[in-house]
């Protein structure tokens, strides 16, 4: 894991690559939600707020974290602050976060022009739970993408229940301040089909890859059992396909993220996918970091398994490619559960 503390819990973080011309220097930076202190740093012994981190490779966060947007009480909808969603559109940084508060979630938005000081665009969430299936309780877990086509930001977020929201919808706005719903959502709903996915499907980022639409996702078993999943869609809304190694990151066995993985946050960064996920066990929720070589994540591989293999075979976990067999599946010990063999086969391990 990346980071870690007994007495510390860090989660929802979104992270991006950013080109410093001046120094000709590249680094990830992230933001993440945190309740007390961060990485050795003492803050507030409560802070229900977001912090900036910064890293050469996406593994090792050795700067000092900064506090950098923290709760509005006044407001009535921001007590806590978390899950964020940050987007560089050019000299501007924009960030959509969740606010909580009496039992309820919302969407808010701010603004900044170095990634540290923001600015809030409205004292009013941006986002709320107004419609049915979002059951007046919660909307949360922003994913913002600019359409420059349609010259509108692209919205995927979580409705319904509070704890764990049940399914994922989208909307658009031309200013990133006024949003639309979709009038079809939602537009991602969990699959009975699928056991790891049959009881909530929820905080996803969404990637625009070539053609595709490319959302990570958490797949809920049942309300405390989590895996990381994967679908695309031509255009974003309709006609999703999930991955056929879903899960792509399942929890491993007497590890730190023995019980559940979910939080996922994936970057390209022109060789590999980096994602970063929340791993729990216990009480204890930390951050890791999964890889897959490549930009190609594995979606047309033809995957045919007999319902008696399925129904034996190990959860897959993280992928990863390699030759002269492309793996699709791995356990966090990275030991091999499945690969397509040069002539098309799968071969579960």
């Amino acid at each position: 894991m990346l980071f870690r503390s007994d007495d510390w819990r860090r989660d929802n973080v979104s992270v991006w690559l950013d080109h410093d011309a001046a120094k000709a220097d590249e680094r990830f930076k992230a933001i993440m939600f945190c309740r007390t202190g961060a990485l050795g740093t003492k803050l507030d012994d409560y802070h229900p707020g977001l912090l900036l981190l910064s890293s050469p490779d996406g593994i090792h966060w050795t700067d000092p974290p900064r506090a950098v947007l923290g709760p509005r009480p006044e407001t009535g909808w921001e007590d806590d602050i978390n899950r964020p969603c940050v987007l560089k559109r050019g000299d501007v940084y924009h960030l959509w976060y969740t606010g909580q508060a009496k039992g309820r979630s919302w969407i808010g938005y701010a603004t900044s022009t170095d990634g540290v000081a923001w600015k809030r665009m409205s004292d009013k969430p941006v986002l709320s739970a107004d419609q049915p299936w979002e059951r007046g309780i919660a909307v949360m877990c922003p994913s913002v993408l600019w359409d420059e086509q349609a010259r509108v930001y692209r919205m995927w977020y979580s409705g319904g229940e509070q704890n764990e929201p049940n399914a994922i919808g989208h909307a658009t706005s031309p200013d990133g301040l006024v949003w639309t719903k979709h009038e079809g959502n939602p537009i991602f709903a969990p699959h009975p089909d699928h056991p790891w996915e049959r009881h909530k499907v929820t905080a996803c980022q969404v990637e625009k890859i070539g053609d595709w639409h490319v959302m990570f996702y958490i797949g809920f078993q049942d309300e405390p059992t989590a895996r990381i999943c994967l679908a695309r869609s031509r255009d974003g809304i309709t006609n999703w396909q999930r991955h056929p190694a879903n899960p792509i990151i399942a929890p491993g066995k007497g590890k730190w993220d023995h019980d559940a993985c979910y939080k996922p946050y994936a970057i390209y960064d022109g060789t590999k996918w980096l994602l970063w996920y929340n791993g729990r066990r216990g009480g204890l929720e930390q951050i890791g970091v999964a890889f897959h070589g490549g930009q190609d994540l594995g979606f047309d591989a033809a995957v045919t398994v007999a319902p008696a293999a399925a129904a034996a075979r190990p959860a897959p976990t993280a992928m990863q490619t390699g030759r002269p067999r492309r793996v699709i599946a791995a356990d966090s010990s990275t030991r091999t559960l499945a690969s397509i063999a040069p002539d098309g086969r799968v071969e579960w391990r």
